[in-house]
């Protein structure tokens, strides 16, 4: 059987990895989880609901024997393994590349459309 403050760890360490690796903060794992949104893969997002549930079931003793420990453990590990993996700097430098050609695509469709208007107008 699994305890309410051995879920109450689980949570508080991979809601410190969350906020370590991709910058979200939250007051319990559910929020966290939420505020992450499509930054994690459906597989990962969908093991954190069922810590979450586990979680709940948790905090009552009744219902706590109804938690597969084993699962729990599973989903746990799969979730904090995949968050380790995150590299930061890779995700920043990513998203700066991706802006940057989005920057770069706009621009030059403003530029096409420019050149294009001087030409319906008779100016080139």
């Amino acid at each position: 059987m699994i305890t309410d403050k051995d879920m109450a760890v689980k949570s508080r360490k991979l809601r410190g990895l969350m906020q370590q690796k991709l910058d979200v903060r939250g007051r319990d794992l559910r929020q966290s989880l939420k505020r992450a949104g499509r930054r994690l893969p459906k597989s990962v997002r969908k093991r954190g609901e069922a810590l979450t549930r586990a979680e709940m079931l948790a905090h009552n003793p009744k219902t706590a024997r109804q938690i597969d420990v084993d699962a729990v453990e599973r989903d746990y590990e799969y979730v904090r393994a995949h968050l380790a993996a995150i590299d930061v700097d890779e995700l920043r430098k990513s998203r700066i590349l991706s802006v940057t050609g989005a920057v770069a695509a706009n621009l030059l469709v403003v530029v096409v459309l420019f050149i294009v208007w001087l030409w319906w107008r008779g100016y080139v």
